[in-house]
């Protein structure tokens, strides 16, 4: 019997996945990328040097279930390196961290948090008081259509330096966005499912290794079923009769045809490929208008060693995270430093020059890291990513499509579709899922591949049972 093939276009999180789950189900996949690289926003660059250098720090957490499955079935779970603790500091240089204890969930964080000593005590109060709100509701308040989680805070009266030195410093950074244009429900969502609903949620995962190596057993997995994998190998023109896809035309004007298509491209490109026709209609009609959110990474390399701890997140500056790369690459055998810095919704950069924003990021190491004010900057890297997800508005899941079209044959994938979740790596996994899980029941024989999320365990677990009587 012939195994169906599946093209799927985009090799970024969303295509990988549906493509090597396929694979291992018995299809013929046939994975196209226009770029030369596989990981899509993910993934890594390589300098002059020939050094790699990864266009944005990528991390995981505990609650990214479906990440860690993927990671998984490619077998690079061992390259990922784990970590309890967040360690946070301020233009003082003053470290604190919040870490688990060994108590049931919700109050495995709450002794370090307890003695959190850049936050005052009125902070705190009102943190705990909008953290008992989530735990009440389980995690799913009953919220306006259209609140923004800048107004949910205000509402729980939260005093401003927790919004800018609590809130704002974890929300900005997972779900590049500010507060005012993040929808509430993705704000708690976060929490919920990584401060308070498991132990494990918090755990902390980094790559060990550039991302491009995460992603190069992939192709393995696809040509062993007889698929191939095609770098440099854009697609021009979605082929399409009736109501059916016949084909794909690639930029070269060579046709593809296969059984199913999934479409795991950034959604302005996706519109690019569709017949006009097609993309006039429900569901690709309402991508033409999604406001994006840009992601600034600056990488710096130091003569001598400047940062002990493997990652720091910066409170109240434009830099919010620095990472280790030296000690998280495991690399320590030079004298000299290599740090990532993230800026996250980094709008207000976008008109800047490299040498400004290097120079603005510089002044501020020399406040939270003082051993740099004396260290030789060798050479710098800016990297900006102007639409690195799309952004969380208040109301944003109602234009978000399924991974089902009213094409018979064809499916969609990537962290913009309907998945329950903002656009992260576990929305992307997520939305590749989905389509295989989509792709099986169109064609007779359904099976379940999306994984569950973490359960609810210890106290947090009671509250839910119990939110419709507190």
């Amino acid at each position: 019997m012939r195994s169906p093939h599946v093209i799927v276009i985009g090799a970024g999180l969303a295509g990988l996945s549906a493509s090597v789950v396929l694979a291992k189900l018995g299809f013929r996949v046939s994975l196209l990328e226009r770029s030369p690289r596989l990981g899509g926003r993910a993934s890594s660059y390589v300098l002059p040097t020939g050094e790699q250098i990864d266009n944005c720090q990528h991390v995981t957490l505990g609650c990214c279930s479906n990440l860690a499955d993927f990671y998984s079935r490619i077998g690079v779970g061992n390259k990922m390196r784990q970590y309890d603790q967040l360690v946070f500091v301020d233009s003082g240089c003053r470290r604190s961290r919040i870490r688990p204890w060994r108590l049931p969930a919700p109050l495995h964080l709450l002794p370090s948090f307890a003695v959190f000593r850049l936050l005052t005590w009125p902070d705190k109060l009102s943190i705990a008081g909008a953290m008992l709100s989530i735990l009440k509701a389980g995690g799913k308040p009953e919220l306006p259509v259209s609140i923004s989680m800048l107004e949910w805070l205000k509402q729980q009266k939260q005093t401003q330096r927790a919004i800018d030195r609590f809130w704002s410093t974890v929300l900005v950074s997972a779900l590049n966005e500010e507060l005012e244009r993040i929808d509430a429900n993705h704000g708690i969502a976060v929490f919920w499912k990584s401060f308070l609903a498991n132990r494990e949620g918090f755990r902390i995962g980094i790559p060990s290794v550039p991302l491009a190596d995460l992603y190069s057993s992939c192709g393995d997995y696809i040509t062993a079923g007889g698929g191939q994998v095609r770098t440099r190998a854009g697609v021009a023109q979605v082929c399409m009769r009736g109501d059916v896809i016949t084909g794909m035309r690639l930029d070269d004007a060579e046709e593809l045809a296969g059984d199913y298509y999934i479409l795991a491209l950034p959604f302005d490109r996706l519109l690019k490929i569709l017949p006009e026709d097609l993309s006039r209609q429900a569901p690709f009609k309402s991508l033409r208008d999604v406001p994006v959110s840009p992601i600034t990474s600056v990488h710096l390399w130091f003569d001598r060693r400047v940062m002990a701890e493997p990652f720091l997140a910066a409170l109240s500056h434009t830099t919010q995270w620095v990472f280790n790369k030296t000690e998280l690459s495991g690399n320590g055998v030079h004298a000299g430093q290599y740090l990532q810095l993230v800026i996250s919704a980094s709008r207000t950069l976008s008109g800047q020059s490299q040498q400004y924003v290097v120079a603005l990021c510089r002044g501020e190491l020399e406040r939270l890291l003082p051993a740099t004010q004396g260290a030789k900057l060798v050479r710098s890297v800016v990297i900006r990513e102007n639409a690195a997800t799309f952004s969380p508005l208040p109301g944003s899941d109602q234009w978000r499509p399924s991974q089902r079209t009213s094409i018979r044959n064809l499916f969609l994938a990537g962290d913009w579709t309907q998945t329950c979740w903002p656009a992260t790596m576990e929305s992307a996994v997520r939305s590749g899922y989905q389509a295989v899980e989509a792709i099986l029941a169109q064609d007779g024989r359904p099976l379940k591949i999306v994984q569950p999320e973490l359960p609810v365990t210890g106290l947090a677990r009671w509250f839910v049972r119990n939110r419709t009587v507190l």
